[in-house]
């Protein structure tokens, strides 16, 4: 089943033009840049690219506009992205001077982590009925950890997507329109798809949630081995995952533990495929996929790539996390996520879709989450996420083009950020 691309598509539009910073940037002095790691923030800040222009050496980065293509074909053609811990740049005089006055802006980073082996044991004792609860239990020694959580946009921050069914990415960078729309509309059949086929869309377009785990609470732990999905009688339409009705079929004690079922099995399949998201498509569409994706790069220049490499700089700190909040429904957004390549950079429980509830609410369940103590960045390019980041008082990082990626990158590895 192929929807109409309204439920996917962003209700923001586009801000097309660069932020600027040069007069109220300018006359930052450079502590005050190097100041971003502290907790407390006495204004609101707006980050862009400008903002660094003295740490950086005119010839250290170039142009970033068409980039070499065939070498990022070859990554695509990769079904996930390995994460490396990316080598290290020298800086400038200028940066090293600053890094080294200000020990605030280079924090030493905790190399602790909680064992693996015992977090997966400590999974199989659980069992479903605490599953909530547990998810809370599994990561709270490694959040205590957290110095900074770094709060990502998807569509025109991460991947473009929306701007390329519009065609506003084609005229603004002087595409061609059929060719970058048809890309657009072909990788969005492909999430519909999943999400239908593998993700019960279709029971669950109209009980969206925000995260994964916001109905855990009324599954009982049944093993689903055996579990026949399209027998149960569960039907999405109507209901609204609300929990106000015990009585009934939607939105009753019954209709919402097969509810919970399905984003448990939705879950469940997430993982399993994170790193291997040609194990859903036949093929014959894994081949599509990846040819897919190798065009949808080259006709962005690398963007992806670009945005990948700030993306993997920051999973390769034991204190610092990634967490994915977009407007689009959660279903798709997991599924749009996967066939990305993004599974390994982004884990399910760090996925939140705005949808329903506005992205300054999802701001704050991620600092009930991760608790005030971390700091945290707002990256995007929409004005929701913008405003949603001056009204919890956190940087922001616009993302408007290239330039901005390759100056995120940048700051990330001058520990900036």
């Amino acid at each position: 089943m192929i929807i109409p691309h309204k439920y996917i598509l962003q209700t923001s539009s586009t801000n097309a033009s660069l932020i600027s910073t040069s007069s109220t940037i300018a006359n930052i002095p450079a502590a005050a840049v190097a100041s971003i790691s502290n907790q407390d923030y006495p204004t609101y800040t707006i980050l862009g690219q400008n903002q660094y222009q003295a740490c950086y050496p005119s010839s250290s980065f170039g142009v970033t506009g068409q980039t070499n293509s065939d070498a990022e074909s070859t990554t695509l053609a990769a079904t996930t992205y390995q994460s490396e811990k990316p080598s290290v740049m020298v800086p400038a005089p200028a940066a090293q001077q600053r890094l080294s006055s200000d020990p605030s802006a280079n924090p030493s980073l905790s190399q602790t982590t909680p064992s693996k082996d015992v977090d997966d044991q400590s999974r199989k004792n659980m069992t479903g009925k605490n599953r909530g609860k547990r998810k809370a239990d599994a990561t709270s020694s490694q959040d205590s950890e957290l110095e900074r959580v770094f709060l990502w946009d998807l569509d025109e921050t991460i991947i473009i997507f929306h701007s390329l069914l519009t065609g506003s990415y084609a005229q603004k960078y002087g595409k061609d329109p059929t060719v970058v729309i048809g890309s657009g509309l072909t990788m969005e059949e492909m999430i519909f798809e999943v999400a239908d086929t593998h993700l019960f869309f279709n029971d669950l377009e109209e009980c969206d949630q925000v995260h994964v785990e916001d109905v855990a609470s009324d599954d009982n732990g049944q093993d689903l081995s055996n579990y026949s999905f399209s027998t149960d009688g569960f039907s999405g339409s109507g209901g609204s995952g609300s929990h106000g009705s015990s009585v009934g079929v939607q939105g009753g004690v019954d209709w919402m533990r097969k509810l919970a079922f399905r984003y448990r099995k939705v879950r469940e399949i997430y993982d399993k495929h994170k790193s291997n998201v040609g194990g859903l498509l036949s093929p014959q569409r894994k081949e599509a996929l990846q040819r897919l994706r190798a065009e949808i790069e080259v006709l962005t220049d690398s963007w992806l790539g670009t945005a990948l490499k700030s993306l993997l700089l920051i999973q390769s700190r034991k204190n610092c996390v990634n967490v994915l909040i977009t407007t689009t429904q959660l279903v798709p957004a997991l599924a749009k996520v996967l066939l990305y390549g993004l599974g390994e950079i982004f884990p399910i429980e760090n996925i939140y879709s705005a949808t329903k509830i506005g992205k300054e609410s999802c701001f704050e369940r991620i600092v009930s989450r991760f608790g005030k103590k971390v700091t945290y960045v707002v990256i995007g390019d929409g004005r929701d996420e913008e405003i949603a980041a001056k009204q919890h008082n956190m940087p922001f990082w616009r993302i408007t083009n290239h330039g901005d990626l390759v100056s995120l990158h940048q700051a990330l590895e001058l520990d900036f950020l």
